[in-house]
This record gives structure tokens, C-alpha cells and sequence, in this order.
């Protein structure tokens, strides 16, 4: 991981904080790797084909990513940036388990700066 920002998560009291870029009316509901930000910061792409009007994005997000990572969404919140393309997105659960499941199926995708 040399060179690279660390990941776009990190743990919390109550699970793990994931940073997510988000594309509105992105054509598919897709994860699209770990990207490292100008700013070195590193966020989860993902796009939802929902329109960003009304929180549907935001849901669309959550459906996504509680699917992609076998949680049920009352374990899926967004905690900052719902008017935003960033994200804070909170994952409720231990953050051990939590943590390991997201290198283990994100750990491979990262893109190059």
C-alpha cells in the first residue's frame, strides 16, 4: 500500500465511517474501487442510476451498498454530505468483522492515481 492513502474507511464506536464518492444517474447501481482524492484522501466510487432530487441517490446508495456488503439497511446510514457528492456513510455492526469484509472485497480494487 505504499504511496497510496490508507483506506476509505475507518472504525467508529458503533461499526465502521466509509467515504463514498458518489455518481448520481450513473447508468448502474456499481461499486467502482477505492480512488485516492488531489487532496489524498481515499473514497469508495460508487454510482446509482437514481436522479439526485428527493434523497433518491441517497437511498440508492444505501440499497447498494447494504446489498454489495450483506448488510440489512437499518445498518447503512449517511451520517454527512446527503446534499453532496462525498460522503460519510455509517456501516453498524462490530468493526472488526466489518472491516475485514471490506478488504476482502474491496482490497483488490484500487485505482492508480
Amino acid at each position: 500500500m505504499s504511496g497510496q492513502a490508507p483506506w476509505p474507511w475507518r472504525p467508529t464506536k458503533e461499526g465502521i465511517a466509509l467515504d463514498v464518492r458518489l455518481t448520481p444517474r450513473g447508468g448502474r447501481d456499481a461499486l467502482d474501487g477505492i480512488e485516492t482524492l488531489a487532496d489524498g484522501r481515499a473514497v469508495l466510487k460508487a454510482r446509482v442510476r437514481a436522479a439526485p432530487t428527493g434523497g433518491e441517490a441517497n437511498d440508492a446508495l444505501i440499497r447498494l451498498l447494504a446489498r454489495e456488503f450483506g448488510l440489512s439497511r437499518s445498518q447503512v446510514a449517511i451520517v454527512s454530505g446527503a446534499s453532496a457528492r462525498l460522503k460519510s456513510v455509517a456501516l453498524r455492526g462490530e468493526s472488526g468483522p466489518l472491516a475485514a469484509m471490506l478488504e476482502g472485497r474491496l482490497g483488490g480494487s484500487r485505482q492508480a492515481d
